[in-house]
């Protein structure tokens, strides 16, 4: 393996984030405090407590898993794509670098940063509602796992998009809304039999439902299938990923 070139791969892609450090992470820390000033005083003062748990610690996993597809999301499609945009990707392609070194320096960088931005959104919740959690292990492997699995998803997109606009389409259009919808800020039981049905179908409930039961050992669906659901996720990015560069797909003039 070149290691030599993911690292320089990888260093780019940091040092990019460095340079907008204001948009990159304190963007994440105003948001969650909004969300937390919003929903944690309006509806908290309503809903005192889900299945046991304060409504103010409730929503956490939901907000990190918000921030954490849509940032995952955002760094991986736009550092692939700006090379792609420039022209500068051809060059990295004709260089003595597999698909897979590419991949790493690409992906890992924007798999980082949203971890970085997890755990400080992970830090800010900490100074509104007092957090327990209850698999510290579980956690961290539901963010690592999440992290990568989206930031795959974000360089699917950033190869595909032929535009700045097909960049923001699937992220504002198809993942915010599942996120919101999938149980971010509330238990999937509080919703009409009809209605966790439909839910189910929702894929982004088995990440959330997962990650909340290493915080409180509470989950809409059983830990195992989220698990699974997001190992199936991880490798079917990865065999699209490996289908895109063989065939050239948006990459070839």
């Amino acid at each position: 393996m070149n290691t030599y070139a993911v690292r320089v791969i990888y260093k780019y892609e940091m040092l990019r984030a460095w340079e907008t450090l204001l948009q990159s992470f304190a963007s994440p820390v105003l948001s969650t405090s909004l969300y937390f000033v919003v929903f944690g005083s309006a509806i908290g003062s309503r809903i005192e407590q889900i299945e046991g748990v304060s409504y103010g610690a409730f929503i956490v996993p939901g907000l990190m898993m918000l921030a954490l597809l849509t940032q995952s999301i955002s760094n991986a499609s736009f550092g692939i794509f700006f090379p792609k945009f420039t022209g500068t990707i051809y060059e990295v392609m004709s260089a003595p670098v597999s698909f897979f070194e590419i991949l790493l320096g690409y992906v890992g960088a924007a798999a980082t940063k949203s971890l970085i931005i997890g755990l400080i959104i992970l830090a800010t919740a900490g100074f509104f509602v007092p957090l327990e959690i209850a698999h510290p292990v579980w956690m961290l492997g539901f963010l690592v796992l999440t992290c990568i699995s989206f930031s795959l998803f974000g360089f699917i997109i950033g190869l595909w998009a032929n535009n700045f606009e097909k960049l923001q389409l699937i992220p504002l259009l198809v993942i915010t809304p599942l996120v919101f919808l999938g149980g971010s800020f509330y238990s999937v039981s509080m919703l009409p039999p009809a209605w966790q049905t439909v839910t189910l179908f929702n894929p982004v409930v088995y990440l959330i439902s997962g990650f909340r039961w290493s915080f409180f050992e509470i989950s809409d669906v059983s830990v195992g299938l989220s698990l699974a659901m997001v190992l199936m996720f991880l490798v079917a990015c990865l065999l699209v990923v490996w289908w895109m560069f063989k065939t050239g797909y948006r990459l070839k003039q």
